[in-house]
């Protein structure tokens, strides 16, 4: 597996640790539908919270939330709508990014609830 692969594994591993230490709920974790992968889907409360996960080695090039574009939020959109009718769900839902960067040997995680609303 090549290096940039196993460091957004790693950093999904950690979303989920961190999200359940603060309450989270994980449903799902990479949740497909057709073109579209869901990195986590948890809830807390009446809230389901689609999570997008961005993990970096280094911020050289932006922000690990810098990397969430139009294209993404679409598909995750669409496909959010597909999990909540497949389930017959009848909540909140919320779009968050977790954005992971790599300083030397530790992670450091910033949870962004609401970073992006769809229309």
């Amino acid at each position: 597996m090549a290096e940039h692969n196993e460091l957004g594994k790693l950093g999904e591993e950690l979303a989920v640790e961190f999200l359940q230490n603060n309450g989270y709920s994980i449903l799902e974790t990479n949740w497909t539908f057709q073109k579209a992968e869901i990195d986590i889907i948890a809830q807390i409360n009446d809230t389901l919270a689609i999570i997008e996960v961005k993990t970096r080695s280094s911020i050289e090039f932006g922000l690990p939330q810098d990397f969430v574009n139009q294209k993404k939020i679409k598909l995750l959109t669409k496909a959010v709508d597909n999990y909540v009718v497949e389930k017959d769900l009848d909540c909140n839902v919320r779009f968050d990014i977790i954005a992971i960067q790599k300083t030397n040997k530790s992670f450091v995680i910033e949870h962004l609830t609401d970073a992006f609303y769809h229309f």
